[in-house]
Order: structure tokens, then sequence, then C-alpha cells
């Protein structure tokens, strides 16, 4: 599943093509996604500019001057540019389709993605109980803290959910949690202060990281371009159950917390 670091990567990828572009067309070949697609998507964007791409959470938003049109890649989703006059294949869902001659194409073998239209997204009930991004400033050791007392659900489960903070998602909670040197398992209220500054930070490193090298193909998820992210290749638990700890040569573990394969090193993560 496409996480905060893949939908960051697949903005920031289709950005510069669709950012000042108009809306000439939008084609509809499977309206029934995680939700029916709604009409009112075309109409309220066929003539308009898009003025911004954006990210919120794992939605991205494409701007423009009287509301946003919302897309969620959902399970198995991507987006990619083409040339309009491209043949759709047999997951390619919609294409929007600009002026210019170029299209974006949502492809979701799956089709548990999304795509709506919000006047205010903030207002949007999909929207309104997120938690803060994970790279902002709003998202700290003060606020984390807070948030975690007498919190007794697992510190993995506590920072995978979206109304705590968005984006932190399964590949990166493990590899958060074990930079950081905490077990996935234990309680939140009973990790001290200066763990919970240790996991702000190693969320973000990671999730930086993870941006920069283009997000985590793992089984579904290609950059704007077609290519594969790469930070798999830097993954440190994740996926590698049985092999050595890069720190202490232990086995990695394995076990499932929430429904969630969960990997981690019990020499390294206490």
């Amino acid at each position: 599943m496409p996480e905060l670091p893949e939908v960051e990567t697949t903005k920031n990828g289709i950005s510069p093509w669709v950012t000042g572009n108009t809306i000439e067309n939008l084609i509809i070949r499977e309206p029934k996604l995680r939700w029916m697609i709604e009409s009112d998507v075309k109409q309220k964007s066929l003539g308009r500019v898009v003025q911004s791409v954006k990210r919120r959470a794992k939605y991205i938003l494409l701007e423009m001057d009287h509301g946003s049109a919302i897309i969620h890649l959902g399970m198995s989703g991507s987006l990619r540019i083409i040339k309009s006059d491209e043949p759709p294949m047999k997951h390619d869902h919609f294409d929007i389709v600009f002026k210019n001659g170029i299209s974006l194409r949502y492809r979701d073998p799956r089709k548990f993605g999304a795509f709506f239209w919000s006047h205010n997204p903030p207002l949007h009930p999909l929207f309104q109980r997120l938690g803060p991004e994970p790279l902002s400033d709003e998202f700290s050791e003060n606020y984390l803290w807070k948030k975690s007392r007498n919190r007794k659900v697992t510190i993995k489960q506590f920072i995978m959910n979206s109304q705590v903070v968005v984006g932190v998602g399964n590949i990166y909670a493990s590899e958060s949690l074990f930079l950081a040197g905490i077990r996935p398992s234990i309680k939140t209220g009973r990790l001290s202060r200066k763990r919970m500054k240790k996991l702000v930070e190693a969320i973000k490193k990671i999730l930086t990281q993870a941006i920069k090298s283009g997000g985590t193909t793992l089984q579904d998820f290609y950059m704007s371009d077609g290519n594969p992210g790469y930070f798999k290749q830097k993954l440190k638990v994740y996926g590698r159950d049985k092999e050595p700890c890069v720190k202490c040569g232990e086995p990695i573990s394995i076990k499932i917390l929430g429904q969630r394969s969960t990997f981690y090193c019990r020499i390294c993560q206490i």
C-alpha cells in the first residue's frame, strides 16, 4: 500500500506537469472505486486551472480556485503522466485530460482508491479528525507526549493512528521504532518523555529519507514516471524476518500487532 513517502513522491512527480494547466476532459472508465465517483467531480473540474498540487495525509489534492479534486491511491493505486492519446490498459480507471496534450492517468488493480470533490477539504469529514503531518513542527515531542498519556495501546498502533499523526504506515512505523530502539509492543503510556523524543526524531528522519529515495516499492507502487521507488533497499527490519539484524546480528523477529505484521529486533528494541 502506498504510504506517505510514496504519495509525496507521486505529488512531487505530477506537480510540474499539471500545475498551471487547464483541465479539458475527465474520462471515467470505472466509477466504482472505494466510493462511487460522483458526477460533480467532472462538472466542477472542466475548464478549470490547477493552481497547485498538495498532499494531506495520503490524499493528493489538485487545488483550483473554487475547491479541490482529491485522489487517494488506496491499496494499489498509482498516478502517471502520459500522452493523452496513449491507449488505456485493463486497470486504468480514469484520466484527467489537460489542454497541453498530456493526461494524469489513475491505475488501480484492486479498485480501493478514491476520487472526489471538496469545496473546502479541511472541513470534509475525511479530513476533520486527521492528526498533524509528521514532518511538520506541530508533530513534536511535546505533542506526542501529551497525546500518549494514559494510553494502553501498543506504541506501534498508536503512531499508526491517523488521528494521532498521519501517514505513518506499517513499513515506516516498524523502521522508525527500530531506529529509536523501541519495541513495537510496549504500551504507549509506559514510554518516557526521553524515548518519546527519540521516536519523533526517528519518524521524521525515516520519512525524510524515504521521500528522498522515492518511496518504497513492494508490490504495486511506482512513481509517476513509471520507475520504482528505492527506499526498500534501505529497510532495516521490515520484511526481513529471520535475517540478521544490521546492528547486533540477532535474527529479526515478526509478530502480529493490530492485524499487521510487525518486524523488530529482540535485542536492539526494548
